[in-house]
């Protein structure tokens, strides 16, 4: 997996082309259905699940990562015609379930597909594929403020492969008549009701391959989406406004959908660390 990440790397850098830059314009721009205190919540119990090993070092950088993890969000909001692409991946865009026809290596993708194809519908899994070597090399070079950086911006991408929202052309319930739902889900419910999530994530494992890894939790993020969607319309069903009411009973409906995919982030997002800096070498690292 590692030396087909680093084939497409350089071509990576490059694609701040004409027709990506223009497909923002010609396409709705995905909100971050994913809010901040959502992200800060999957970082922080990621720590968790790391071995000894390598939990002194996240564990004191635990708040200096709850506070980096959100700035891909920032980049979005900031630079939307590079960055745009790598929050998704527009799976309904490659027929149905299990999608086969979107290949998991980048270069094939784009042999079939085109890479103006790729940049409109999303490049969330390779994003997280290079960020997984980033961090992996920083491990490896000792670099420990890359390092940081590297798995704070991680974490973040791996979160939003949790986010089903962000895994169809229909992110903010606009081709269901449902504006917002995506907002109302990933982060009204969060920060509403995150104090009393019973999140308990699994302990980190090794990932044979971070790309292919990512592109199953955007599938298996994809799978609940009619479940969240259905759940929005029932507990609006007599109500002509989002209402506290609407609230209680929409956590009540898809609660238990929104704490499965924050939890799942959380290991996965240790995973992602463990798995790096296992293919760094296992290097000591620094106590801060």
């Amino acid at each position: 997996m590692i030396g087909r990440t680093l084939s497409f790397v350089s071509r990576w850098v490059a694609t701040g082309t004409t027709a990506a830059a223009i497909s923002i314009f010609v396409l709705p721009v995905p909100a971050s259905a994913w809010g901040a205190n959502a992200e800060r919540l999957v970082s922080n119990k990621a720590v968790d699940t790391l071995p000894p090993e390598i939990r002194g070092y996240f564990e004191a950088n635990r708040d200096w990562l709850a506070r980096h993890v959100t700035e891909p969000l920032d980049w979005l909001g900031r630079n939307p015609h590079t960055e745009r692409r790598n929050h998704f991946l527009y799976l309904d865009r490659y027929g149905k379930f299990p999608f086969d026809s979107l290949p998991r290596d980048y270069k094939a993708a784009v042999t079939k597909f085109t890479k103006t194809k790729l940049d409109s519908s999303g490049v969330l899994p390779w994003q997280i594929g290079v960020y997984s070597q980033k961090l992996t090399a920083a491990f490896r070079d000792h670099d420990w403020e890359e390092a940081r950086l590297s798995a704070a911006y991680l974490a973040a991408y791996v979160a939003l492969a949790h986010d089903p929202f962000h895994t169809t052309e229909n992110f903010d319930g606009h081709l269901s008549a449902q504006s917002g739902v995506d907002l109302r889900f990933g982060s009204s419910l969060v920060d509403r009701f995150s104090l009393f999530f019973p999140m308990r994530p699994n302990d980190a494992m090794f990932l044979s391959d971070p790309t292919d890894h990512a592109f199953d939790a955007c599938m298996s993020a994809h799978a609940w989406l009619e479940n969240i969607l259905l759940s929005d319309r029932r507990a609006r069903e007599g109500l002509s406004d989002y209402t506290d009411e609407y609230y209680d009973r929409f956590y009540n409906l898809a609660g238990s959908v929104l704490i499965r995919q924050l939890t799942d982030a959380a290991t996965d997002v240790g995973s992602y660390w463990l798995t790096a800096w296992i293919n760094a070498g296992r290097p000591q690292l620094p106590p801060q």
